[in-house]
């Protein structure tokens, strides 16, 4: 890509040198909104584990197999939190494919994230986004968009897909989720995916050691530091799992977590 390509989609503000989190996910998910310093560490991260490409793709279709699990139940708005680059299979499109007026918010911090999601989102009068820090909750919940999109007292679907492990232990996590449920109505969802060191396919320390070069570290955390930022919520079955295992389209597909990664899971707010 040709830096007036980039010039289409980068911010003037984005400082070229640091990789970002989210546009190495979308490298790896095969787009094209990244940089050089970007593709390094993923090209370095597969090169100590070939399998992270799959974890990524093993995570964004967990994503869509949530989503259309909670408009089955009727859910018919979304608060996507950590949202990322807007790639193949984005919430409000599985949401609006459906149903054409479900509605969706985006939360991103990262600048390339929140310009390409307003570029895509620009001619959709139900879906916004919010460039915020998801660890203050209360800025988030209280966005324009927020309140323009979203009946806070009817059920929300909470996505923080591949969010959690990017949360530093002094953000108090537990506390975070909890404001945003606190927010919620019964019948909202809670689905999240979260790296852990519990499995061998990303727990080698090098991937950690990788990450700290980029904006975002990661921090990775065990199955009850996990089940406990369900608190509150019900998990449907089959539980607290991981990704590629969380209720697969092909019935009988079983993958060892040991090469899966991500704790993954949905919860209801009763």
């Amino acid at each position: 890509m040709t830096e007036l390509d980039e010039a289409k989609w980068l911010p003037a503000e984005v400082d070229r040198a640091t990789p970002s989190v989210a546009r190495i996910y979308d490298y790896l998910l095969g787009g094209a909104h990244n940089l050089a310093a970007d593709r390094a560490v993923a090209d370095r991260l597969s090169a100590i584990q070939p399998q992270v490409a799959q974890v990524a793709r093993r995570n964004r279709a967990f994503l869509r197999r949530a989503v259309r699990f909670m408009l089955d139940a009727g859910v018919r708005q979304f608060l996507d939190l950590g949202s990322g680059i807007p790639t193949v299979g984005n919430v409000h499109e599985v949401a609006q494919n459906v149903d054409p007026s479900a509605r969706v918010v985006y939360v991103d911090y990262e600048p390339v994230a929140v310009t390409h999601s307003r570029l895509l989102l620009a001619d959709n009068p139900h879906a916004d986004v919010v460039q915020a820090d998801v660890t203050q909750p209360d800025a988030v919940l209280g966005s324009e968009a927020v309140g323009s999109l979203l009946d806070l007292t009817q059920p929300v679907g909470l996505l923080a897909v591949a969010l959690g492990h990017y949360l530093p232990p002094e953000a108090d996590v537990p506390a975070v989720f909890a404001t945003y449920r606190h927010a919620l109505a019964p019948g909202s969802h809670l689905a999240l995916t979260h790296l852990t060191n519990d499995f061998a396919v990303l727990a080698d320390p090098r991937v950690a050691e990788t990450m700290r070069s980029t904006q975002d570290h990661i921090y990775p955390r065990t199955r009850a530091e996990v089940l406990a930022l369900f608190d509150g919520f019900t998990l449907v079955e089959p539980g607290l799992t991981t990704s590629a295992n969380w209720r697969p389209d092909r019935l009988g597909t079983v993958v060892d977590p040991h090469d899966d990664g991500l704790y993954a899971g949905v919860g209801i707010l009763t």
